[in-house]
């Protein structure tokens, strides 16, 4: 490459990055761009090894990339899709990221050379800084639509369509593998009358606390969410009647001895508990299940609140155990 083509005005004024090698790897030009970027002056840099000078490159990586630009004479190509950078440059914008280096888009050039020069490959850095922050905005803004999708607004517990999709497939599921499944449906106590002791935002604040409390309580494939009003559902996978029944009552016990403050005074409840375990047979449907924790919850209520009622389908009566 001649004199006058790497002190061409238009490499050093462009707004990406420039680099060429020769077949060493050491470094014959790199423009202006690099320069501020990497904070780096060529005649300090020029004839050193690109590795050497920029010390966190992928090696074993890029060197595969240039001998095949070098033996195929076929440029190369690395997107900041498949690699966020290749060069450490910070980016140098007042922007928010996850990274402070530059994202970038490379291509690697074959650059013709007289018959008896040493070859040359020619580096290209496009900055794709902006490309990578509005994808990184957008997927934070898709992951959070998508939790808003499935939350409840107020308490951050499933919602009722998508924790019924939820109790949908764990039936079939329970269906398909015979495994055991139990569904809990509780409602907070006389919940009327806290309303209107503690008013609207007393309230939702009890509803809220006793979500977050309550999720303490669960393992990480138990399926809580809120059904309607102050009635919760908890989807237990692999889970009898029998263990359904003990986590039903921990959790009763636990609220029962739950102190909340909220404006200076302390709110306590206690909730009336339905359990229902699935069993296996043709036409059994969610509703089927939802059907039976619901009456099991009704008892409970109808015999004192503060309870646990079990139900089995194809049972008619209730195993009762109050606190």
């Amino acid at each position: 490459m001649s004199h006058a083509m790497l002190s061409s005005p238009i490499l050093a004024a462009l707004n990406s990055g420039v680099i060429v090698i020769d077949d060493e790897y050491n470094i014959q030009y790199l423009n202006a761009f690099i320069e501020r970027h990497g904070n780096l002056q060529l005649a300090g840099v020029l004839g050193k090894s690109l590795f050497s000078v920029f010390a966190d490159l992928p090696e074993a990586w890029l060197k595969r990339k240039l001998m095949s630009v070098l033996d195929l004479k076929t440029p190369a190509f690395s997107s900041w899709e498949q690699r966020q950078y290749i060069f450490k440059l910070p980016h140098l914008r007042p922007i928010t990221s996850s990274s402070q280096y530059m994202a970038q888009n490379c291509t690697m050039l074959p650059l013709e050379t007289g018959q008896h020069e040493q070859p040359l490959i020619c580096i290209l850095i496009e900055d794709a800084t902006d490309a990578f922050v509005y994808q990184q905005h957008l997927s934070r803004t898709l992951i959070e639509l998508e939790k808003a999708n499935r939350q409840d607004g107020l308490t951050k517990v499933q919602n009722r369509r998508y924790w019924e999709e939820q109790l949908k497939q764990e039936i079939h599921r329970a269906q398909r593998y015979q495994h055991s499944l139990s569904l809990i449906l509780f409602d907070l106590d006389k919940f009327k009358d806290l309303n209107d002791k503690y008013g609207h935002l007393g309230g939702d604040f009890v509803l809220v606390e006793l979500s977050s409390f309550i999720s303490s309580l669960l393992r990480d494939s138990d399926l809580f969410g809120r059904y309607g009003g102050e009635e919760f559902g908890i989807i237990l996978p692999d889970t009898g009647l029998e263990g359904a029944e003990e986590v039903a009552e921990r959790i009763c016990r636990a609220v029962a001895d739950y102190p909340m403050l909220f404006n200076q005074q302390t709110i306590r409840t206690t909730l009336s508990i339905g359990v229902a375990e699935f069993v296996p047979k043709q036409h059994f449907l969610h509703d089927d299940l939802i059907r039976c924790a619901d009456m099991a919850l009704y008892n409970a209520k109808r015999s004192g609140r503060n309870r646990v009622c079990c139900y089995q389908a194809g049972e008619t009566d209730y195993h009762k155990k109050a606190n």
